[in-house]
């Protein structure tokens, strides 16, 4: 009888996704890999299997990534000192030569291999290649003071045909935050890199996932997620905000911004994170939606469910 009730619960769970699977069928995601998500190797492994799943339902994902700790490991072990200004790390041009290892050859090449298990699927690139993201230099502020902290960039331009090439042929895009620019390669937030990059490709969503269950109403006073909030309460929001919560914030908010229906917070330490954001009727993390949001129910939904 046990194992019928579980038949059956994995039945209702199949059901209920179906008015989100027939919403986001052939719609491009962007998701945004990083923290423990990325170091854990369960995480891992369920990461990429999230990835597959999303792609075998229908949805074109993208996959953009940072790396910061294997860049400091990687910079222990060569003995560069690292430090960094306003949360920014301060990127030399040798530091910038092991970031661009580290993210390109190392990083990249793992998650492209944990996908490619499942078939052949992934595609690793970075932000240089086919000029997909330009990028100007972006000083850190001290104080209200500009700092030049070397080779750190603000992608300013992204051209994502590539990208829509690799998607059209059914891959699943890889991407370095790593960005060129008129005077060399730059180091970018992989926050606002996803963000620019789901503006340019017209994304549905974009998730991006970190060690939180999402933005909190008043942390550390109070620890209840904030489950919806529109791009002026997030704006508002947003000098109030812990320096890590930041650019992931303010990702979202470009997002938004800059057309993107919906971007999400979520928590990269929750196996299927994102198949429960996606195909869920309650969603999970903090969702960021424009001033003028049409409803979020697909058809299908019952009277009264709540998105």
């Amino acid at each position: 009888m046990n194992s019928r009730k579980q038949a059956l619960d994995k039945a209702h769970t199949l059901i209920e996704a179906l008015p989100w699977l027939s919403r986001f069928h052939g719609k491009t995601v962007v998701v945004k890999y990083g923290g423990n998500a990325m170091t854990d190797p369960a995480l891992q492994e369920r990461f990429a299997e999230n990835i597959v799943f999303l792609r075998y339902a229908g949805l074109r994902p993208v996959v953009v990534h940072g790396g910061g700790p294997q860049i400091s490991a990687h910079l222990d072990r060569l003995g560069v000192e690292s430090s960094f200004t306003a949360g920014l790390r301060v990127t030399t041009p040798e530091t910038m030569d092991i970031v661009r290892m580290v993210l390109v050859g190392q990083v990249n090449r793992e998650i492209v291999g944990l996908i490619n298990a499942h078939g052949p699927f992934a595609v690793g690139m970075s932000g240089e290649d086919a000029h997909l993201m330009t990028a100007e230099r972006k000083p850190a502020l001290v104080d209200g003071v500009p700092v030049d902290i070397g080779h750190v960039g603000e992608v300013v331009d992204v051209q994502p045909g590539v990208v829509r090439t690799l998607l059209d042929d059914g891959r699943i895009p890889v991407i370095s935050s790593v960005a060129r620019s008129s005077d060399g390669i730059y180091n970018v937030n992989a926050d606002t890199a996803a963000a620019a990059l789901a503006v340019g490709l017209g994304a549905a969503k974009l998730m991006v996932l970190t060690d939180v269950e999402g933005l909190y109403a008043d942390y550390p006073a109070c620890e209840e997620v904030i489950n919806r909030l529109t791009a002026g309460e997030l704006e508002e929001l947003l000098p109030t905000l812990s320096a890590g919560m930041v650019p992931k914030m303010e990702a979202c908010l470009r997002a938004v911004r800059g057309g993107v229906p919906q971007a999400h917070v979520i928590d990269g330490r929750t196996p299927d994170s994102m198949l429960l954001e996606v195909f869920t009727n309650d969603g999970i993390g903090t969702m960021v939606v424009g001033e003028v949001q049409a409803p979020t129910e697909p058809v299908g939904l019952l009277e009264g469910e709540d998105a």
